[in-house]
């Protein structure tokens, strides 16, 4: 206990201290007197490269402090992490201490750090990719998919009406209402699968009824999603109605491509590396090929006037999981891009966003409220409903809702999109914000609320044919014990 007690010591220590040097160290500067001003502004002046590495390091640290605070506070990291990075922009720092916030984030080093967040975006998404590839599709029953299309088309449809009234108001830069209505019903219809996922893995939930359904119904509707959205884009971008039609052929091709030749050829590739006996030292060319390729793969869908992210997916989906060393090189380069490089994503949309400057107008309170409703009922509800229809007793179903109803990250990156596009204006893109971070937060109070009681144990496998006589020691090797009850926290 003492020698835990002393990790969590130091641990704190190396947090804290660096980020009191840094926020000592600008204040410090800033609130001086000003004959001595000038004299202290020359002492802490440093060139591009240090506030660069300075900006790195108050990134890091914040969002790792975040990260820790909410996961204290029973929430996942990432919300944390958010909040980091909007704590950093003008919402917060910049609204109390804005020559600080300009100190420590010059306008000179903005580009470096939006280029790590690009980064850490396209390979974020691989890692989603990989995810999606991962759910299994055969021998999905009625009850799976209802769920999935109750979770995708009923926010979305609730979203595209609510969003009629709003058009007006909200309507971005690029001044397309179909777009803008259609953009709305895909915030409200998306569930953050990697947030999910690890919400289910916290509360081991995974290998309950309600955790598979989840996943499944978020995997089959993020990724309509994201097709919707390149659709959206292409409308803003001008391309007209058969470029559009072209587009969707380009990446439908591109998908069956991927998901066929490419992913047979990276397995075959990874299984000969295996039977060559190669040394573990060629990970790092594995790595290497691998971050190269998603790379080459988002620019190939850029160029064709899809968005970037779409390629960096696709990638994911092509990815073997079946080999254990390329998944293995595969889930190190998305863990390094989850933890070293998204915070910069994070950092850089809280640069755009001041969460303290949205007038609570009318139209803004309407819009909020209407839009938040909306997106717990339906999302909650829909799902929830459906999978009573199929069996599901009422209080299960609604753990599945409310499992579905976490919008996080993904949620986030389609709001820059958008807002980037053109498609939203700055003051709905901050209520979408407070949509899905609030939708994210309140997803482990109504768990605990309905209480472990209401979990049901995955349907088991389907058993497997008789087996030969010399396989009787194979026999139930893939069956895996569930737990009545999860033990989630009341």
């Amino acid at each position: 206990m003492q020698a835990r007690n002393g990790r969590r010591l130091i641990a704190a220590v190396m947090v804290v201290v660096p980020l009191a040097v840094i926020v000592w160290a600008a204040l410090t500067v800033f609130t001086a007197t000003s004959p001595g001003r000038e004299a202290l502004h020359e002492t802490a002046r440093i060139d591009k490269g240090g506030h660069f590495f300075l900006a790195v390091a108050a990134i890091l640290l914040a969002a790792m402090s975040g990260g820790w605070l909410a996961d204290r506070l029973g929430q996942p990291r990432v919300i944390g992490e958010i909040c980091a990075g909007l704590a950093m922009g003008p919402t917060l720092l910049g609204r109390f201490a804005p020559e600080a916030k300009d100190w420590l984030f010059p306008a000179d080093s903005l580009p470096m750090l939006d280029g790590l967040a690009q980064v850490g975006l396209v390979f974020f998404m691989f890692g989603v990719g990989r995810e999606l590839a991962g759910m299994p599709l055969r021998g999905v029953g009625p009850q799976m998919l209802l769920v999935s299309q109750a979770s995708l088309l009923i926010p979305f449809a609730a979203g595209t009406v609510a969003a009629v009234p709003l058009v007006d108001d909200f309507t971005g830069s690029a001044g397309d209402p179909m777009a803008f209505v259609l953009f709305v019903g895909c915030a409200l219809s998306v569930t953050a699968l990697p947030v999910l996922a690890r919400i289910l893995t916290d509360l081991r939930l995974t290998h309950t009824r309600q955790g598979q359904l989840s996943l499944f119904a978020s995997a089959l509707g993020d990724g309509a999603v994201w097709l919707v959205l390149t659709g959206i884009l292409a409308v803003v971008h001008g391309t007209s109605p058969t470029g559009v039609l072209w587009n969707a052929l380009f990446v439908a091709t591109l998908t069956v491509v991927f998901l066929g030749p490419l992913r047979g050829g990276l397995a075959r590739w990874g299984r000969s590396r295996a039977a060559s006996g190669e040394a573990a030292g060629g990970d790092a060319t594995i790595m290497i090929l691998l971050a190269g390729g998603v790379a080459a793969t988002a620019t190939l869908t850029s160029v064709v006037g899809v968005h970037q992210l779409i390629g960096a997916l696709l990638a994911g989906l092509a990815w073997p999981s079946g080999n254990a060393r390329l998944a293995r090189v595969a889930e190190r380069l998305s863990s390094t891009s989850r933890t070293v490089l998204l915070p910069f994503f994070f950092f850089g949309f809280g640069l755009t966003i001041d969460l303290g400057s949205l007038r609570f107008d009318r139209a803004s309170v309407l819009a909020l409220s209407s839009l938040l409703v909306l997106a717990v009922v339906t999302k909650v509800c829909g799902p929830a409903l459906s999978a009573v229809l199929t069996g599901m007793r009422p209080r299960p179903a609604l753990i599945l809702g409310v499992l579905l109803n976490a919008r996080g990250l993904t949620e986030l990156v389609i709001l820059q999109i958008g807002y980037q596009a053109g498609v939203i204006d700055e003051r709905l893109l901050g209520i979408l914000t407070i949509v899905a971070l609030a939708t994210t937060i309140v997803t482990r109070p109504l768990l605990r609320l309905l209480g472990p009681e209401a979990l049901e144990p995955a349907a088991a496998p389907a058993p497997a044919p008789a087996p030969a006589p010399d396989a009787d020691e194979h026999v139930g090797a893939g069956a895996r014990t569930v737990p009545t009850h999860s033990p989630l926290p009341r």
